[in-house]
């Protein structure tokens, strides 16, 4: 029995205002090139096909384009909705699209309503598993606690109780949510992984699907293994710089009785690299090292002592696709000492003049007063002395 697993393809994403369409476009078609050559079982998308529960036309057109295509190979569809997706609109004609074989999961009462998949003499359960929105799914699922860990086990055991009802080889679960031990892309998940933590609990604990035999799960977009049974196939492209670098792919899983599931990462195409650059504009103009840049979405680090002028349009001379430009100047040895010190320290002994030609260097990043306004600081302040002696 083999599965094709995908989660987290946010259509719609953009990239700091850089439409990802184009690209998801490609990935997907890879998809379907990969299911008409491998003919899986079954393909799982576990959750996030959108990047809003509101998406832009284009990415509902490129979605009902991508199932359309994919029902078309005969492999049957499992689509779980995830916590980007609006449940109600995604799930929308899912009673009709399952005469095609696309099987969406979205509804709460349709957790224990296995898809039942068949290879040769072997027969799997999927059972879809929607995102659980903990304060509203709680009470129809009879949770215990309304937390992630709570709503999540409560549909586990539907399933399990389910199961025990029928004949089958193996259970499979989708579902999108966070396991514990599971990493996100970055410290934040670069805001593609919203925080999914409510009541306290922010995840929930792998022995949870002990008796699946493959959990398909979408949420997280490194791809990782859990454990045997337990996997995040991953987002199939980068979303953020925080992924920069990151191997993207799908899962293809192959179940055989009495082992663990055979996992195999097929890569998907990245249509545009995305690269982090660091140094001063000069460094980033001129290195040959950053060659391979030329044609990647670029986040770019400026080091220059002071911001350059026109910094962004030089760069896209040399990095078209620079989509992001911070500035963090590197501080010499003098620079840490002043900071140590305290104000009342760095101005002991000057003069008012002194002091705010200091100043003026310190907010313009080591910009000394040129001679005209020097001359126009000693003006004003001599200015402010007669006014002063005349009181």
């Amino acid at each position: 029995m083999r599965l094709l697993h995908t989660a987290d393809w946010h259509l719609g994403r953009t990239l700091h205002g850089a439409s990802l369409l184009e690209a998801q476009a490609t990935v997907l078609d890879q998809l379907i090139e990969l299911v008409s050559s491998e003919r899986p079982d079954a393909v799982i998308v576990a959750g996030d096909i959108f990047d809003r529960a509101y998406p832009p036309l284009a990415a509902v057109e490129l979605f009902d384009d991508t199932v359309t295509r994919l029902a078309a190979t005969r492999v049957p569809i499992v689509i779980t909705s995830g916590n980007h997706d609006s449940a109600v609109r995604l799930g929308m004609n899912a009673r009709v699209a399952e005469a095609a074989g696309v099987h969406i999961r979205t509804r709460l009462d349709r957790i224990a309503e296995p898809i039942e998949v068949s290879s040769g003499t072997e027969r799997a359960l999927i059972y879809g598993v929607p995102y659980l929105d903990p304060p509203s799914s709680a009470g129809p699922l009879e949770a215990l606690q309304p937390s992630h860990a709570g709503v999540l086990g409560a549909a586990v055991g539907q399933i399990v109780a389910d199961r025990e009802s029928r004949s089958a080889d193996f259970v499979v679960v989708a579902a999108h949510g966070v396991v514990a031990g599971g990493q996100p892309v970055g410290e934040h998940g670069g805001g593609v992984e919203r925080s999914i933590d409510v009541g306290g609990v922010a995840a929930v604990p792998r022995e949870l699907f002990a008796g699946i035999d493959y959990a398909a799960m979408g949420h997280l977009h490194h791809p990782q293994g859990l454990g045997e049974r337990v996997r995040y196939s991953g987002a199939p492209l980068a979303f953020c710089f925080d992924e920069a670098g990151d191997k993207k792919s799908v899962a293809l899983v192959t179940l055989c009785a009495g082992a663990a599931p055979a996992v195999e990462l097929i890569p998907t195409p990245q249509p545009r690299a995305m690269a982090r650059l660091r140094g001063t504009l000069d460094e980033l103009l001129a290195d040959p090292a950053h060659t391979a840049a030329e044609q990647a979405w670029v986040e770019a680090t400026l080091t220059d002592r002071l911001r350059p002028k026109l910094a962004m349009e030089r760069l896209r001379g040399r990095f078209p696709h620079v989509l992001k430009l911070a500035h963090e100047p590197v501080r010499d040895a003098r620079d840490g000492a002043e900071q140590a010190q305290s104000y009342g320290e760095r101005v002991r002994g000057r003069t008012e003049l002194e002091v705010a030609e200091r100043f003026l260097a310190e907010v313009r990043e080591g910009t000394e007063a040129d001679a005209e306004e020097h001359a126009l600081l000693q003006a004003a302040f001599e200015a402010f002395g007669r006014e002063e002696a005349l009181r």
